[in-house]
């Protein structure tokens, strides 16, 4: 079989790298092992895929090189993909921060994407898995478990190692390493925290109790939104977002009480509740459930009257500044994207080829370039895998 460009990884950035290589007049074929196309976009933002998030700049990835992201995140923006899904009615909808949903599932996105592969002229295999992969001077050679495909051009979109339940292999990352590219290490982002020994033990039976808010730090990064306690550790949206820059040793704090002067409002409550006891007045401000702990382990639960000002002043900046020692992460089987990957600095930002082969196209999550949760990840396969499409 020829084709002038083969694509490997039917996701995110593989199709949309398929669908602007097709409206080129090219002629495109796009491999995946798994047995449908879009397997993460199906799953994500719980059914309803959050494709895209409007406060999208290059500030919101991780990388290496902080700036490789810009070029293609410029050219492909927020609005070109809403575009795309206006134009085929899917309606949607901002959730909270720029994270746009589907009103109804995520299969309207896969569709939309089949859709527009077909309309360029793609053809798109499932359960087609790619042995091993050659390079001569008229192109590359692929053995696949439907035969021998020779193409022109080589466009690698096959993802991390993130949830390995629907598919995920390191594939790319050796396939990287073949054509003499590095690859930066890889880790889990965006998953829960774990905790061990002592640790675990005092917030074990916490498990399933939330709050709203929550701010996590690691050094100067931080982020504020939801925190769940689990069996295992900690999770929710702030943890989510705060585990790509975490790494085991490094100290991890929480304000859990983000949105209120802690000692200020304790000291008020003193004033307006002298008789209630701490563990009562917590209550208030926290998820009693956590309010009690907190008081059966570290706070001694008094009348308030019996407290200084002092002591209350002391006890609220420790509810905004709560040590958390994390002792891992859940890994890859739950992480929502892999950081790390093939090092960006062998290629172009503007075109998502090697440096090293010509004709060689690495795009979306096998790449150095992790987002933010919220659609970020997202944004940045259809910004490289358009970009991509648009040379490949």
């Amino acid at each position: 079989m020829k084709t002038d460009v083969l694509i490997i990884g039917a996701g995110a950035a593989g199709l949309m790298c398929a669908i602007a290589a097709g409206r080129r007049g090219r002629r495109v074929l796009v491999l995946d092992h798994a047995n449908k196309a879009g397997k993460k976009i199906l799953m994500s933002g719980g059914g309803r895929c959050n494709f895209t998030n409007l406060g999208t700049t290059p500030a919101n990835y991780l990388s290496a090189n902080p700036h490789f992201a810009k070029s293609a995140l410029a050219r492909y923006t927020p609005w070109d993909f809403i575009a795309l899904v206006e134009k085929h009615h899917i309606a949607y909808h901002e959730k909270e921060l720029g994270q746009l949903f589907c009103d109804e599932s995520s299969k309207l996105i896969v569709r939309m994407l089949l859709g527009e592969c077909a309309a360029a002229g793609v053809d798109v295999h499932t359960s087609c898995a790619v042995e091993r992969v050659g390079h001569t001077a008229h192109g590359f050679h692929a053995h696949t478990a439907r035969g021998e495909v020779h193409a022109q051009s080589l466009v690698v979109a096959t993802g991390g190692l993130s949830i390995p339940s629907l598919g995920a292999t390191g594939f790319g990352y050796e396939l990287a390493r073949q054509f003499g590219h590095a690859v930066r290490p890889t880790r889990a982002g965006l998953v829960p925290l774990t905790l061990s020994g002592k640790h675990q033990e005092r917030y074990q039976d916490l498990a399933g109790v939330a709050l709203p808010q929550a701010e996590a730090r690691v050094g100067k990064r931080s982020f504020r939104a939801g925190l769940l306690f689990t069996h295992r550790g900690v999770s929710g949206p702030s943890i989510l977002q705060i585990s790509s820059y975490w790494q085991p040793g490094e100290d991890l704090r929480l304000d859990l009480a983000p949105e209120a002067d802690a000692g200020d409002w304790l000291c008020a409550q003193r004033a307006a509740r002298p008789a209630a006891e701490l563990k009562n007045v917590l209550a208030d401000l926290l998820p009693r459930r956590l309010a009690q702990r907190l008081c059966e382990r570290w706070f001694d639960s008094r009348p308030m009257r019996q407290y200084r000002e002092l002591e209350l002043r002391e006890l609220g900046r420790q509810l905004h500044d709560w040590p958390l020692v994390a002792s891992g992460t859940e890994g890859y089987r739950t992480a929502e994207v892999t950081l790390g990957g093939v090092d960006t600095d062998a290629l172009s930002s503007a075109t998502m080829q090697s440096r090293l082969v010509p004709g060689l196209y690495f795009i979306g999550e096998v790449v150095d370039v992790t987002g933010w949760l919220g659609g970020y990840n997202f944004q940045w396969a259809w910004a490289s895998g358009h970009a991509a499409g648009e040379v490949a």
